[in-house]
């Protein structure tokens, strides 16, 4: 039996973790949740899965949890409890699930104890990637990624003992919902239509992200860091179907893939599997009447691609500036402050004006996260 801590338990990926938990329940035990403030959505997990703490990151909510909930399980608050929670000795599995930037203090904890990280918070990785996993190195924790791309290639290099034999990875997009429009034709699109995924469920962050294609371009440089391999090892496709998730191709000209329908349960159920693959309810590919169509990635956003490429190759404060330059930006965009269009001027304008600078740490990061995310809510005021 596993005991697992749940990162972000309320979110679209806590959801499909909880899922792949309840189908396994002789072989994983949900022993801890975290969440910021929906303990509503809290209550009805520890009612189901029991576990033993729930640790809540608002201080207003978990005050009113602890006065009206008659809930059994240990509620803490307070980054000392999320600490300790972390550390705790009972756990075996780590999975970080919490959207953005606020997932980078957990992960960056999670990444000095020793154990096993599924990861699922991609900014953490694009934020402190350098640190992060040296510090993963240092106490030999383990990190296992849970995006459906990383996780793919993940499971194509599976029995390689390096990537030296790699000639080139394929990290595919869905498109989102303005697949073949023209960035001039999105203009006037609304949030509902942004956020109207035609493949995935998912929250309101990741699905204007990917709708931008932003996400993408973040995938890109979590996986130079994950896999260890220079940014030109990396090609971006847009495969409308979200079918083939990633392919791995080698220097012998043999090319992997890994297939499956789009549903975060698969990749999530592979990472916790042991020895063998865990048993989950799926639904099955119809290869009879399957069609699959590959594209470029659209020339109207090259700029994003090649600022993630720049990134790459730069690390340090790079990825922070973009990272919160988008967040300020769909921050924005979903309170009506700008057009979907402007979500691009934010990251543009703030990438480029803010100055870069050398990261040794984690304070650091946040102090930069800070400056930048001034620098675009200067932007945002200076267009709307």
């Amino acid at each position: 039996m596993k005991n697992i801590l749940l990162l972000g338990a309320t979110g679209s990926i806590g959801q499909s973790v909880l899922s792949v938990i309840d189908q396994n329940k002789d072989l994983l035990n949900l022993y801890a949740i975290t969440l910021d403030k929906n303990i509503s959505k809290a209550e009805e997990i520890s009612k189901i899965f029991s576990p033993d703490y729930i640790y809540i990151n608002c201080e207003k909510s978990f005050s009113k949890f602890n006065t009206e909930s008659k809930n059994k399980a240990s509620a803490i608050n307070g980054s000392s409890d999320l600490s300790n929670l972390i550390f705790d000795d009972n756990i075996d599995i780590i999975i970080s699930a919490v959207s953005g930037f606020a997932g980078l203090e957990a992960t960056a904890i999670a990444a000095k104890t020793g154990k096993t990280i599924l990861l699922a918070n991609k900014e953490s990785i694009v934020t402190a990637g350098e640190i992060i996993l040296s510090s993963a190195a240092s106490s030999g924790t383990t990190i296992i990624p849970i995006d459906s791309e990383h996780n793919a290639i993940f499971q194509c290099l599976a029995g390689e003992k390096s990537t030296n034999d790699v000639s080139k990875i394929i990290i595919t997009a869905s498109g989102g919902p303005f697949l073949d429009k023209k960035l001039d034709e999105l203009k006037n699109v609304t949030k509902e239509e942004a956020l109207k995924h035609p493949n995935w469920s998912m929250g309101s962050k990741i699905s204007i992200d990917s709708a931008t294609l932003v996400n993408k371009c973040l995938e890109l440089i979590e996986a130079k860091y994950l896999f260890d391999l220079d940014e030109k090892f990396f090609e971006l496709v847009v495969h409308p179907q979200s079918i083939i998730h990633s392919i791995v191709t080698y220097r012998d000209g043999s090319s992997i893939c890994q297939m499956s329908n789009p549903d975060m349960r698969v990749p999530i159920a592979h990472a916790l599997s042991n020895e063998r693959r865990l048993n989950i309810n799926f639904n099955e590919i119809n290869f009879s009447g399957l069609n699959l169509s590959f594209n470029d990635f659209p020339e109207d956003r090259k700029k994003l691609e090649n600022i993630a490429r720049e990134v790459c190759n730069k690390g340090h404060s790079s990825g922070i500036i973009l990272n919160a330059a988008n967040e300020v930006a769909v921050d924005s965009f979903l309170h009506d402050e700008i057009s979907f269009s402007q979500i691009y001027d934010v990251i543009y304008r703030t990438f480029d004006t803010t100055t870069m600078s050398n990261i040794n740490d984690i304070e650091s990061i946040y102090e930069k996260d800070i400056e930048s995310r001034m620098e675009a809510k200067k932007v945002v005021k200076s267009i709307s």
